[in-house]
């Protein structure tokens, strides 16, 4: 059992589960990594709790956030995802993650989407050491950056703040403060010390 986990999940059992397996765990397949940045991009304004407890239905509307088909969406396959009450239903959300999609396929067949964004981290996880959550940043300048070359690329909803906790969640940052478990399981004994 984890102790002295990071504050930020509290005790929802969905939470804890999510922090403790998922949150900071270095996620190289390109797929997945766009999930995370379209659900972060709907996360938007809500808490990811919110977000988290709606996964399952993004995933159904979504096609299993399968990026091809998700970039076919018409105007009528949008309104019909408006019309889902399991997700987020906002328009803009919406559209941002079709434009997403096709921004996706675009860097995916040119550079591989896994590496461009993890380029912004030179290809490995920062491994911080903060003390407390009061430590943690909300953007870094490596978040800025790819915030910017995501926007230029035709993705929305990506700020550097949101593009900041989905580098935490992907693994490319270990914002797990040192005293959670989480920290240690996540850094490479040539980082640790």
């Amino acid at each position: 059992m984890v102790t002295d986990r990071c504050s930020w999940c509290g005790t929802d059992p969905l939470y804890v589960e999510y922090h403790d397996t998922e949150w900071g765990v270095p996620e190289r397949d390109p797929r997945a990594l766009w999930e995370k940045l379209v659900l972060d991009g709907f996360q938007a304004g809500l808490s990811w709790i919110t977000i988290l407890r709606k996964r399952d239905a993004f995933r159904r509307e979504f096609d299993g956030f399968d990026p091809a088909r998700v970039a076919a969406w018409d105007d009528m396959r949008i309104d019909r995802a408006l019309r889902n009450p399991g997700i987020v239903r906002h328009r803009g959300k919406i559209e941002s993650a079709v434009r997403g999609a096709r921004a996706f396929l675009d860097i995916e067949g040119q550079e591989g989407f896994a590496p461009f964004l993890w380029s912004f981290v030179n290809g490995s996880p920062i491994q911080n050491r903060f003390a407390s959550m009061a430590e943690v940043p909300t953007a870094t300048a490596e978040s800025t950056a790819m915030s910017r070359s995501l926007k230029t690329r035709g993705f929305g909803f990506c700020g550097p703040v949101i593009v900041y906790a989905f580098m935490q969640a992907t693994g490319m940052v270990n914002d797990h403060i040192v005293t959670c478990p989480r920290h240690a399981a996540l850094t490479p004994p040539s980082s640790a010390g």
